[in-house]
């Protein structure tokens, strides 16, 4: 598995503390950057992003931004991406199992770190359930 991360200045020390538990569980990570807390802005990393993975270059992506709202409204202005601001473990169960959700943002300043690690972990444990929610995410992918 390859994941993509991306984040702000605002998301990078979430961003650092994510790769590596997903480093220390063998998962291939590309980071996109930034890659200090300098500022930068949210929109340029959430495209890159966004691009990245639905050009398939990973299997999913993470996104971090101060709250994970501004990059994941970046993230979803690209087309084949469905991201979702998690920040709850239940969200992050059913934003896989539900809506297929090819990216996850969390919020840097709003998130615990054990809390995102732990909403990580359950993303990417879950599996698209399929039948019914299917012919949602063919809605959605034709918007």
């Amino acid at each position: 598995m390859v994941i993509a991360m991306a984040c702000d200045h605002a998301g990078y020390p979430l961003k650092i503390t994510i790769k590596e538990h997903l480093k220390s569980r063998g998962i291939d990570v590309i980071d996109l950057g930034t890659d200090s807390e300098d500022p930068v802005d949210y929109p340029i990393y959430g495209k890159k992003l966004g691009e990245f993975v639905a050009a398939k270059n990973a299997d999913q992506g993470i996104a971090v931004c101060g709250t994970g709202i501004g990059i994941s409204m970046a993230c979803n202005k690209v087309k084949g991406i469905r991201c979702a601001l998690c920040t709850s473990v239940e969200m992050g169960q059913k934003a896989r199992q539900h809506n297929n959700a090819n990216i996850l943002a969390l919020g840097g300043r709003t998130t615990d770190p054990d809390l995102a690690i732990k909403i990580v972990d359950a993303w990417l444990s879950e599996k698209f359930l399929g039948q019914h929610h299917t012919r949602r995410i063919e809605m959605l992918d034709e918007m």
